[in-house]
């Protein structure tokens, strides 16, 4: 398998995994669910449409919600229920490992959870904001020079920023063009050492399959490094989050992924 066609397969991958029913979270169900009997009717309208950081709740409530959600989606990654689910005629999930295909459903699935109870819009996964997604992904996966860019992404989400940030929000391209790399840095590490090898460093596969309890250990400890980073973007000053905008400008410009 070459370089290109291992990143063309990975991406492949994870497009044909987001279309799957079960990957994509309703925001607005998610966030009502959350919140039901911690805020008022009033206030979780304003959540809703504002997010939860334009609407005033506190860190230490997000944190929390946060938490749980983590907990709850580790134990649904360890069921292989989630796979009943599956529709047909997505080739491409077939010529990967299931439990693989089933963790990334959920690898997404507290992604995009995390992301809303942090202040993020509804995320789209069938648009090119599909490759924002891959900008959580990647602060998961440990990929250094992408923390800053998330503080950007989230920072157009909240009020607290300055009208220079909002007036240099972080570009189409520059989103799209991390995406690529960061696809591409996926696909090269599965050629250099196989979905076993790479895997084994995020997802070890044991006998061709996702062990259960390794991938208790695995997820919370990718959603929980998610979770620390949003956490600490929402609650910086907008001095600080102008200043973390630049230096994203300077990191989106000419990207280049490096694990830590």
């Amino acid at each position: 398998m070459t370089t290109n066609s291992s990143a063309t397969h990975i991406e492949k991958f994870f497009i044909a995994t987001c279309k799957l029913p079960y990957c994509k979270i309703n925001r607005e169900e998610f966030l009502t669910k959350q919140l039901n009997g911690k805020v008022g009717n009033e206030k979780l309208a304003d959540v809703l449409e504002n997010g939860t950081i334009n609407a005033g709740i506190p860190i230490d409530i997000l944190n929390k919600l946060a938490d749980g959600t983590i907990k709850n989606e580790t134990l649904r990654a360890t069921s292989l229920s989630s796979l009943a689910g599956i529709p047909g005629g997505l080739g491409m999930l077939a010529t990967v490992p299931g439990d693989l295909v089933q963790f990334y459903t959920h690898v997404m699935r507290v992604a995009q959870k995390l992301a809303y109870i942090y202040g993020h819009k509804e995320i789209n996964l069938d648009d090119a904001e599909q490759s924002e997604l891959m900008i959580f992904l990647a602060v998961m996966f440990g990929i250094d020079c992408t923390v800053n860019t998330l503080a950007k992404l989230i920072a157009a989400n909240s009020t607290k920023i300055s009208t220079r940030i909002v007036s240099k929000p972080l570009t189409k391209y520059a989103i799209y063009n991390i995406s690529k790399k960061v696809l591409k840095w996926v696909g090269i590490n599965l050629t250099k050492k196989s979905f076993g090898g790479f895997f084994g460093k995020l997802i070890p596969i044991v006998g061709g399959a996702v062990s259960g309890v390794i991938t208790y250990l695995t997820f919370p400890t990718m959603a929980k490094r998610l979770s620390k980073e949003l956490s600490k973007i929402v609650a910086m000053s907008p001095e600080e989050l102008e200043k973390i905008a630049i230096e994203a400008d300077i990191v989106s410009a000419d990207f280049e992924p490096t694990e830590k």
